[in-house]
């Protein structure tokens, strides 16, 4: 779904328009209502976040949130799970979590919905890394395969037993199987 304005809105004020569930993301003067997350996506999107964050929180090396807005470079974007190295976090009095991110996270996971358009995805997740993230993924759950991009390489279409590339610090392995799995519960 996508709805856009008589007169372009500018990234600033698309800003202080309140939040929509789901969340619309700003991508070149367009706001672009996300489709509203269904039960693998949902799955994923948690297991993920799960994953990153058992191996990493406690030890501050970074942190995965889950439908964080992150604005830079002209774009307001909600990627589905978005991963910050520990001392790349904005925090503000006391470690607290601020409520704004005004830069890329180091690692954006896209889960790609049936309603969305892959490109549009992709291209959140090219813009992730032209200003800095270090590794994008793209999830299709239909075809169980993941698009791995790392700056300035192709990407790599990874399924089945193939390893998964994280971020150096995080200590965590898995594969493309390993993660679908995650599909089926209670096995």
């Amino acid at each position: 779904m996508s709805a856009t304005t008589a007169q372009p809105l500018t990234l600033e004020e698309f800003l202080q328009l309140p939040e929509t569930k789901p969340a619309s993301e700003y991508i070149n003067g367009e706001i672009v209502q996300k489709p509203m997350p269904k039960g693998r996506h949902s799955r994923l999107q948690g297991k993920l976040c799960a994953a990153v964050n058992q191996v990493a929180e406690d030890r501050r090396i970074a942190y995965a949130f889950p439908e964080l807005r992150c604005s830079f470079g002209s774009r307001s974007i909600v990627p589905d799970v978005a991963v910050f190295q520990w001392t790349r976090i904005p925090f503000i009095v006391d470690d607290e979590v601020p409520d704004n991110f005004e830069l890329p996270p180091d690692w954006t996971i896209e889960i790609l919905s049936p309603e969305q358009k892959p490109n549009k995805v992709i291209g959140n997740i090219l813009h992730c890394l032209k200003y800095g993230s270090r590794l994008g993924w793209f999830l299709d759950p239909d075809d169980f395969s993941i698009l791995v991009f790392l700056p300035e390489q192709q990407p790599l279409l990874l399924q089945g037993k193939d390893s998964l590339p994280v971020l150096p610090e995080i200590e965590l392995a898995l594969t493309v199987e390993q993660v679908f799995g995650w599909l089926k519960m209670g096995s």
